[in-house]
């Protein structure tokens, strides 16, 4: 396992206007490595995050790879909604087939957490997707509900705070399940997870109105249709101590899709960091193998 290069060196930081019922909007992402690369990963973040969850992994990929990282509406820095009710799964597939078609390249690897892992599994099953192979970040093809609402109360915070300090301290806490024991990413989940707003105070990087649609279902989310209709090789991580993906569920897709990789991620819940070179080069090995 080889030791990751440092961040020193910045991505392009790129954006595009994406149709909404209420008009147009900027959806920001950040690409690594060469647009020349014939083969693109794009990686999708959970709910509440932001596309520098990725920065680790783009790094050890992009001499290989174009990486393309977008911010989904509502987080980072893509634009926020006045009507919340426009976040739903068919606006984020919308934005994501525009980055495909903006980025042009016919081979693509979809790396998603969560909600990103969602949308990835549902593009992944449509008639000629481009997409060549799918990683799923511990989410599967039945999310349960329990989990999934603990998710979209913490995705309802608006917290503020007075310091860098307190906030690393607030992400330490709801984020503990990534497992991660590293104080470099606790710092770069920090710096990149808070905006300041208009009085000066540290607020969360997302609209806090993300989760209001998805918080009006209080049932499990099913999503096997999609995932047996899925051509393309898939990896699927899953955390040790995870409800998200339940082991039960892991072997229902597992039997659906027997062709599928699982791999279970030590010493973490929902969901894996995805910044470990441990982890990191799991994706790695696995993208060499399918890429062909």
């Amino acid at each position: 396992m080889h030791a990751l290069p440092s961040l020193k060196v910045e991505p392009n930081h790129e954006s595009f206007l994406t149709l909404t019922p209420q008009g147009f909007h900027k959806l920001s992402y950040l690409e690594w490595g060469h647009s020349t690369h014939e083969d693109a990963v794009v990686c999708v973040h959970a709910l509440s995050r932001n596309c520098h969850d990725f920065d680790y992994l783009a790094r050890a990929l992009e001499k290989s790879y174009r990486i393309v990282c977008p911010d989904l509406l509502g987080s980072g820095a893509s634009d926020y909604l006045e009507n919340p009710e426009i976040y739903t799964f068919s606006q984020y597939l919308n934005d994501m087939v525009n980055l495909l078609a903006r980025i042009g390249t016919q081979k693509v690897h979809w790396v998603g957490t969560c909600l990103g892992g969602i949308l990835g599994i549902m593009l992944a099953a449509q008639p000629s997707s481009p997409i060549k192979s799918l990683i799923l970040n511990d989410v599967g093809m039945i999310v349960p509900s329990l989990p999934l609402q603990r998710i979209l109360t913490f995705a309802s915070n608006d917290n503020k705070f007075l310091s860098l300090h307190d906030a690393k301290k607030y992400f330490q806490s709801v984020l503990m399940p990534l497992g991660i024991d590293s104080s470099e990413h606790w710092d770069h989940l920090t710096q990149h997870g808070i905006l300041h707003d208009d009085k000066g105070d540290f607020r969360l990087a997302y609209d806090p109105a993300i989760a209001k649609n998805l918080s009006q279902s209080t049932s499990n989310l099913h999503l096997e249709a999609y995932w047996q209709a899925i051509k393309c090789p898939i990896l699927v991580l899953r955390g040790e101590d995870s409800d998200f993906l339940e082991p039960e569920i892991a072997a229902k897709m597992k039997y659906i899709q027997p062709h599928a990789d699982f791999v279970t991620i030590p010493g973490c819940g929902h969901s894996p960091s995805l910044m470990t070179p441990n982890q990191i080069q799991i994706i790695e090995d696995w993208l060499g193998r399918v890429k062909g």
